[in-house]
């Protein structure tokens, strides 16, 4: 079982950070998932009608997100954070993309929100996973492209493993070795925020909804929180 660590550095440089790890064992991404369906409709519909709109970065919750890109030397108009990107996505097309039941219950979740999320088949990690800043010569291959080979600049943040760089850029894409599959039995996911004190309790909330996806097309599911405070946890 690994251990998902924050490190020192990250821990001084964001202090109000909350990470909530929810993981799920046993998953059965094979079977329908009506609720996960349901949610993503909704919100689709919202849209629709107008009585919903997805946070974009004029919300405090992305505009978080885009003054620590900055920060760490990444432009976040041309890199943009997951949550921001899929809001995006959803207000232009007026959908959310279909992928696999577990992605479609995080995608769901985290717009739903306006929290960043992401997901790692843990089957496919190598040791403890941290989040820290890259030294410049970890090896990257994003999601979707098995072919292509990236290395992080000195000081992006990252999630990386032993074997490399599970998600650039913070969370603004994932690997494409630890990606979440329908044959994903055992599975890690993210929800973040920089601001525990403005909104720990909707990470909270979106975890709790998160797991409630989860729990009934799995074996066994569990929550719990990163922050500078608590630094560690084991998925």
């Amino acid at each position: 079982m690994p251990a998902f660590r924050i490190s020192p550095a990250v821990a001084e440089a964001f202090p109000d950070t909350l990470i909530a790890l929810v993981t799920a064992s046993g998953l059965r991404g094979r079977e329908s998932w009506p609720h996960t369906a349901a949610a993503v409709e909704e919100l689709e519909q919202q849209l629709a009608d107008g009585t919903w709109q997805p946070a974009d970065e004029t919300d405090p919750r992305i505009e978080a997100w885009h003054t620590a890109y900055r920060s760490f030397g990444t432009n976040p108009r041309r890199i943009r954070p997951s949550v921001d990107a899929l809001g995006r996505r959803l207000a232009k097309k007026g959908s959310l993309p279909r992928i696999n039941p577990a992605v479609d219950s995080y995608n769901a979740v985290s717009v739903r929100h306006g929290l960043p999320a992401g997901a790692f088949d843990l089957d496919h990690v190598t040791d403890a996973v941290d989040i820290r800043h890259a030294d410049g010569t970890e090896s990257f291959t994003p999601l979707g492209e098995p072919d292509t080979v990236e290395h992080p600049k000195p000081g992006e943040i990252i999630y990386a493993d032993a074997t490399g760089v599970l998600t650039r850029h913070w969370n603004h894409r994932d690997a494409h070795r630890t990606r979440v599959t329908e044959d994903s039995t055992h599975v890690a996911f993210i929800l973040e925020t920089l601001h525990a004190d403005r909104d720990g309790n909707l990470l909270k909330v979106a975890a709790d909804e998160l797991e409630g996806l989860l729990a009934p097309h799995s074996h066994r599911t569990a929550v719990s929180y990163l922050s500078p405070a608590q630094p560690e946890a084991t998925a």
